[in-house]
Order: structure tokens, then C-alpha cells, then sequence
């Protein structure tokens, strides 16, 4: 199961309290305060670890506390501080502190996108001091300690944003999964209804010269899908980090839908989503060009004009029998090697 957005409960360990104590030894006729401090609570954070890509652990287990100081003891020890605690995420989380009115935006704490990020989210309480701590030359024998504070409890929201180099985006059966598993060694599932694929998948390209790149599919965008219409506006977010969008248009005929509507409806979807995602670079595919007929040929022309219309590269291919992939990879990395530079 792929889960991408959790809300959990973190609680930091409180801090042990300090002693109360004096030394009495033989030979020792004023030992004075001997009182230790309370240790400290432990912390809670999150890490992004390469070794996890679901949120689905914290679906089930959504409560997480750090272990508390112990307390000070006598002969000035010092209470064992708290063990910290860490959370491990897929790396491309986005860690938010939820906020008790409705009307308040959650706040980022932090956007792990590298391996081995770390945040603290919850801090632990610190120890207490021991009565050792306040003598002084007026208070040989004081009596005052401090309770340990308490640590920090927050309720968090976890969303993962997939980190993609290249994203395939289009309607339902448009091909997006087969090409996934044509240029890449993800297996995702494949069938001829609607909204078969019902989680992102990723997949690993490896073209020659040691060049690769992230491919990731996204399940099928609709009219409406930024106001919450069908599946894909629950994976819009992961878009968001990709360079490169491929719109993946069925040109076969067998949807009964126009092609170049199809291409003006995601895109305009993509738009109202967040214009970000419009602004990236673009690649317009004619796919299953291999059941395409002699009726159709019209639409794939018009598909073409629009694609030149809008300044965005076309190609004819098709996932299935791999016509015109090796020159889709291609312009998929001129692509992407493009953006980087421009980002650079």
C-alpha cells in the first residue's frame, strides 16, 4: 500500500528531576549537599532514509515518545540522559507542526530531500538541578531542587512529494504505466479500465555513457482533478518536483476522446493546480501510434500543430511495440540536461 500524507502525535522525554541529599561519611564531619542533576529527555526527530518509500508504518502506528531522563542521585550523580528518538521517512518528505485553529496554515518545520537530513521535532525537557547546586557560602545545606521540564508534544503532518527527474502525466490509459515498464525495470500493474494505476509508480532509466534519470508515473488526470475530481489530484503534489513533464496522449482512437483536448485539459489542469507545474519543460507524445488506422491520421496531424502551436517538442510513439522510444530517452535527457543547466 502507498501512503503519502500521515498526521502523527510526537511526545519528547521530560527531564529527570534533581536530588535532594547530603554526604555523610565517617571522618566527613560536613559532607554538605551531594544532590545530582535529573538527565535530560530525550529528543524526537525525522530523518529521510533511502531504505523506505511509504508512509504507511505511521498509518498504524501514528503515537511516538522519547524516553525520559532519570532522575539525580545522591554522591552528585547525574540521572542517565533520555535516549533520542528517530523516525525514519522516504527522503522527499515534508515535515509540517499542525496548528489547533482550522483557519491557520500548518508551518514547514522542514523538507527533507536528501539522504540523511535530519529535523528536530520535538525537544526534549531538560533535567533539574540537585540541591548540590545551590550551596553557597550563606546556604551550606540547601534544600532546594528542580523538577525536571517537561518535553515538547506536537501533532505532525508528513507529506511525501516522490522525487522524479522526468514525470509521465495524461488521462486514464493513456499508456503512462506501459511506457514505465518499457523504458524502465518498475513493474506496475497494467489493464484496459480506468484508473488502473492507483499509486505513483518509479522507475530507473539507464541510457548509455552512465547517464540515468528518475521516471515517475503518475496515475490519470481528469477535468476537475484540482478540485478533487477522480484520482490524480491526490498525486498532483508529486509533480511538483519533477523537471520534466511528458504528456502521454492516446492517439489510437479507442478512448473516443480529441487528442488535442486531451493535451489542452491537462494541461490546463496542471495549471490550476499550481502554475508552477505549467512552466516546466514539456514533451507532447503521440502514443500507441502502433494501433493507430488511416482515420485517426488527422488527429496525430492535429495533435502535432498543437504541440508546435505551444512551442513543445512531439514525437510518435508507442509503449507497447517500442517505436520511437530510443529517440523519446533521448529527448527526454536533452531535456532535463537543459533544465539543470538553466538552473545552474
Amino acid at each position: 500500500m502507498f501512503v503519502d500524507e500521515v498526521d502523527i502525535h510526537v511526545e519528547a522525554g521530560h527531564g529527570g528531576r534533581g536530588c535532594l541529599a547530603f554526604r555523610r561519611e565517617k571522618f566527613v564531619p560536613r559532607g554538605g549537599p551531594s544532590g545530582g542533576d535529573g538527565g535530560h529527555g530525550g529528543s524526537v526527530y525525522v530523518v529521510a532514509s533511502p531504505h523506505i518509500n511509504t508512509l504507511i508504518n505511521f498509518r498504524f502506528h501514528p503515537e511516538f515518545s522519547a524516553e525520559r531522563g532519570e532522575h539525580g542521585m545522591g554522591s552528585n550523580c547525574t540521572g542517565h540522559g533520555g535516549t533520542d528518538l528517530e523516525l525514519p521517512v522516504p527522503i522527499g518528505t515534508l515535515v509540517y507542526e499542525r496548528t489547533d485553529d482550522p483557519a491557520e496554515p500548518d508551518t514547514l518545520l522542514a523538507d527533507l530531500a536528501e539522504e540523511g537530513q535530519r529535523v528536530m521535532v520535538a525537544k526534549g525537557g531538560r533535567g533539574g538541578l540537585g540541591n548540590a547546586r545551590f550551596a553557597s557560602s550563606t546556604n551550606r545545606a540547601p534544600r532546594k531542587v528542580q523538577p525536571g521540564e517537561p518535553g515538547e508534544i506536537k501533532d505532525l503532518r508528513l507529506e511525501l512529494k516522490l522525487l522524479a527527474d522526468v514525470g509521465l502525466v495524461g488521462f486514464p490509459n493513456a499508456g503512462k504505466s506501459t511506457m514505465i515498464a518499457r523504458i524502465s525495470a518498475a513493474r506496475p500493474k497494467i489493464a484496459d479500465y480506468p484508473f488502473t494505476t492507483l499509486t505513483p509508480n518509479l522507475g530507473v532509466v539507464r541510457l548509455g555513457d552512465d547517464r540515468s534519470f528518475v521516471v515517475a508515473d503518475v496515475p490519470g488526470l481528469i477535468e476537475g482533478a484540482h478540485r478533487g475530481l477522480g484520482l490524480g489530484h491526490q498525486f498532483l503534489r508529486h509533480l511538483e518536483r519533477t523537471k520534466v513533464l511528458v504528456h502521454l496522449v492516446d492517439v489510437s482512437g479507442a478512448s473516443g476522446r480529441d487528442p488535442v483536448e486531451d493535451l489542452d485539459t491537462v494541461r490546463k489542469e496542471l495549471e490550476l493546480f499550481q502554475p508552477t507545474l505549467a512552466a516546466k519543460p514539456q514533451i507532447v507524445i503521440a502514443n500507441k501510434i502502433d494501433a493507430l488506422d488511416a482515420e485517426h491520421d488527422e488527429a496525430v496531424a492535429a495533435l502535432a500543430k498543437r504541440a508546435s502551436e505551444l512551442g513543445l517538442p512531439f514525437l510518435r510513439v508507442s509503449g507497447v511495440s517500442g517505436e520511437g522510444v530510443p529517440a523519446l530517452l533521448e529527448a527526454m535527457w536533452r531535456e532535463l540536461a537543459a533544465s539543470r543547466q538553466s538552473a545552474a
